[in-house]
């Protein structure tokens, strides 16, 4: 698969005196993960919303007025996995592809009994969930956080490198440099897309992430407030 470039290079497998070309391809799978020859995640989006709209659709032909503890059973662990496996790899940043994303989760609220002819925020509101986009974004932080604290067994100076000259009265001893991006790939990677709402957290927020939010917190960068219960 060529990345970054048009050419078409030519590779072979040389073996006990004979040749073989390796063929080219536009798209790979590893670990249920589809990486195109864009980096683009158009097509991996596309996968997983086929996957949870296969496990929806055996869901609303076997139940029926389900009630919101049933429902939420059955979302959290069957439906809304397939929307988030492994994301911090591909979180999409298109609007074709969030709001691809979000369709599944706006149509599978109707499931529940009297919710059917609610608003979707509303919906949210009464089952105590939130958006993907925003458990995305919720996602990403607390990674950050597992990173920079060595909770994870990842070197995160391979991927992050921390702003010591911005650390002062305000904000947290975290921050982090923020790069500028020629390209939307990197602009919206993983280790560059975050950057600033991570460094916008406030010190308590902070703390809260590490031991689970048990009250509601203001999250300027976001424009709202995580609050107890939302996105478990």
């Amino acid at each position: 698969m060529h990345v970054g470039h048009s050419d078409n290079t030519r590779y072979h497998l040389r073996q006990d005196g004979k040749k073989w070309e390796l063929k080219s391809v536009t798209e790979e799978r590893d670990l249920v993960v589809t990486i195109t020859s864009d980096l683009k995640v158009s097509r991996q989006c596309l996968n997983a919303v086929s996957k949870a709209k296969k496990v929806l659709g055996m869901v609303s032909r076997q139940f029926r007025n389900l009630d919101k503890a049933s429902f939420l059973i059955l979302y959290k662990g069957f439906i809304r996995p397939h929307l988030e496996y492994a994301i911090q790899a591909w979180s999409p940043y298109l609007k074709k592809d969030t709001e691809y994303l979000e369709k599944v989760q706006r149509r599978v609220t109707k499931l529940v009994k009297g919710l059917g002819s609610m608003p979707y925020s509303k919906c949210l509101d009464e089952l105590k969930l939130t958006t993907l986009e925003k458990r995305r974004l919720k996602g990403d932080l607390i990674e950050f956080y597992k990173l920079l604290t060595g909770r994870e067994n990842i070197d995160h100076n391979a991927l992050l490198q921390l702003d010591d000259s911005c650390y002062g009265t305000r904000g947290h001893k975290y921050k982090l440099k923020k790069y500028r991006s020629r390209l939307d790939i990197r602009k919206h990677f993983f280790s560059n897309r975050v950057v600033s709402h991570w460094n916008s957290l406030r010190r308590t927020l902070l703390m809260l992430i590490q031991s689970g939010p048990s009250r509601s917190v203001s999250m300027p960068a976001t424009g709202g407030a995580f609050k107890a219960g939302e996105a478990s």
